[in-house]
């Protein structure tokens, strides 16, 4: 709840931005749309402010050109196959056992000021409501004092009104003096409302032009944008910014069914359908109803509406044309901003890999992953080549856990706080819940035990600035150490993709840092799991644990065989048993087939 209160602020600082964005491009534009089209372009925009309620993540126009160049690479495995020969092409020898030696963390105290923002929104969300529930009680009772439309001179205009639109539904048209503008309301029982003085100053081509307009609003389905809007309006009724782009929607909209009645006369009618405007205008009011759509407006509006008309000419269908190009641009630009806006942008950071799509390869390993939600990738280092499962989780950032403690251990002997030759510190008598945990370690025990109070008395004695300083230098995932040295990387802050995992390591595996070559050398000696004349293998898994359950499981690491050198991530998630053991059992089994495929 909290972390919504703070997104929601966020996207409506974002959102403002987006609104101006979309006014300069609609004013660009301006010339290349019809008046139809550019009411149209709002639509587009709607859908924008709709995005940080949907609560599934969302993908953004760039993300999908990517993925189409990525899909012709695209290698579907057979499961059967691929298991019988990673089964006989298991590593030999001893593989030092992986166990999961993570601790609980507790979920995150909920944001002070991200519930503050929230209940506030709250608050102000049931005012609007009650505000709107108000009108429409005010609205039921015109309703049931309207009376069906008597008078048979009107009666017969309107019927040929809906035959001249080409409308076979018979749409029921009531007379009432508690209105002073007319509208039409319903989007499945449509009615429309007469006021009495409108009747009474009878004049047919007033009255054919207004019937017109309303039967317009039927026709393009206003009800139903009348709805979007005053939901839009509900949720943001604390943005100045989207009250005006909304008011500036009910305007374009309005100036659309008016070309959409010119488009019906002749040139010479244009005049009188303008006059009938500026007749009524003092006669007319803006209706206060919130799900009406009629004639109405204010003067602004109306001075608007009738500069259009002056200067209206039928489109051409070179313009028609070019209006659905400028749509499609516009359409475009927006969705490239859906990311940005979604309520998983509130949970998750997302790795912009900038890579030729020549050099990666998906694959599908669905059937390896046993129900896990998760990403594998690999990286052949002769060949400069990439493997990835799951190419939209690959680039997603989460927490790193003890993968983290390879760079923690690295950094640790940049600044001599250890050293390759003396590692040693001594356990200061804390139980914990691991028997390997409660003794002196060393790097090579404490990589191997994940033993958190090592690492963190390493971070101790290193100090909250020099850690982001590193974590900066190295480009480690987001960059982002909190406060709290103890816990930055256990499912906090600090998060990570599994394809940042891979060129972390592969930096490291190269020492592209330029750190002192026996310090790197130590790093990779204290997580290597196997090694023989032919082949090794180093790897670091880690286990995000949250109120007991492990939610988050990593495996990453390198192989170095054939000649060759591959650098992997693995990484699962679940509500429950996503552990590195899991991670790393996964990952020996996709393992030997890729690499001698």
């Amino acid at each position: 709840m909290s972390d919504f209160g703070t997104h929601f602020f966020l996207c409506n600082i974002f959102i403002c931005g987006i609104i101006a964005l979309f006014l300069m491009i609609k004013q660009v534009l301006k010339t290349c749309l019809t008046s139809r089209m550019q009411y149209n372009l709002w639509f587009l925009l709607l859908g924008l402010f709709i995005t940080p309620f949907i609560p599934f993540r969302l993908i953004g126009f760039l993300q999908i050109f990517s993925w189409f160049a990525a899909l012709k690479d695209t290698v579907a495995f057979n499961m059967d196959t691929m298991k019988d020969t990673a089964a006989s092409l298991t590593i030999p020898g001893t593989i030092r056992e992986i166990d999961d030696f993570a601790l609980s963390v507790s979920s995150k105290t909920p944001s002070v000021v991200g519930l503050i923002l929230c209940w506030i929104w709250l608050i102000g969300v049931t005012a609007m409501l009650l505000s709107v529930m108000k009108s429409n009680f005010r609205f039921n009772k015109i309703k049931k004092s309207a009376l069906p439309l008597q008078n048979q001179t009107v009666h017969r205009l309107y019927n040929n009104c809906l035959t001249e639109l080409k409308i076979k539904r018979n749409i029921p048209v009531f007379s009432t003096v508690f209105l002073k503008s007319p509208v039409i309301v319903g989007l499945f029982r449509p009615c429309i409302y007469l006021p009495i003085h409108l009747i009474s100053d009878f004049n047919a081509t007033d009255m054919r032009y207004i019937l017109l307009h309303e039967l317009q609003h039927y026709r393009y389905k206003d009800a139903l944008a009348s709805y979007l809007m005053n939901l839009v309006r509900i949720l943001y009724w604390c943005n100045p910014f989207v009250w005006f782009a909304l008011k500036e929607m009910r305007n374009d909209r309005e100036i659309a069914c008016d070309t959409s009645v010119l488009e019906l006369l002749n040139e010479s009618d244009y005049k009188n359908y303008g006059s009938t405007l500026i007749h009524f205008a003092e006669k007319i009011s803006l209706t206060p109803f919130p799900f009406t759509a009629g004639m109405s407006g204010s003067m602004r509006q109306m001075r608007q509406r009738i500069m259009n008309i002056s200067s209206y000419k039928k489109p051409s269908n070179y313009m028609k044309l070019k209006g659905c190009a400028a749509f499609a641009v516009t359409g475009a630009i927006l969705f490239a901003f859906v990311p940005f806006l979604s309520v998983y942008a509130a949970e998750q950071n997302r790795y912009n890999w900038q890579i030729s799509s020549e050099k990666v390869s998906t694959i599908d390993l669905s059937a390896f992953f046993d129900g896990y939600e998760g990403s594998f990738v690999l990286y052949d280092l002769r060949n400069d080549a990439w493997s990835i499962y799951d190419m939209d989780r690959a680039t997603l950032r989460t927490a790193p856990d003890s993968t983290y403690k390879i760079y923690g251990a690295l950094l640790g002997l940049e600044e001599g706080i250890i050293t390759p030759n003396n590692s040693f510190m001594a356990w200061d008598g804390t139980d914990y819940p691991f028997e390997a945990w409660n003794t002196g370690q060393d790097l090579s025990s404490a990589m191997e035990s994940s033993v958190n109070w090592y690492f963190q008395e390493i971070d101790r004695q290193l100090g909250t600035s020099v850690i982001q300083s590193y974590v900066k230098k190295i480009r480690y995932g987001n960059e982002t150490i909190n406060a709290n040295r103890s816990a930055y990387w256990l499912q906090s802050s600090l998060k990570i993709s599994p394809i940042e995992q891979v060129e972390l390591l592969t930096h490291l595996y190269n020492n592209d840092f330029g750190f002192i070559p026996e310090n790197v050398n130590a790093v990779k000696d204290s997580i290597c799991l196997f090694s023989s004349e032919a082949e090794s293998l180093y790897g670091k898994t880690g286990t995000g644990r949250v109120d007991n359950q492990d939610v988050n499981g990593w495996f990453i690491g390198y192989v170095e065989a054939y000649n060759n050198t591959y650098l992997f991530a693995t990484n699962i998630r679940n509500h429950c048993n996503a552990t590195g053991s899991k991670a790393a059992e996964i990952t020996k089994s996709i393992l030997p087939y890729l690499i001698l495929q």
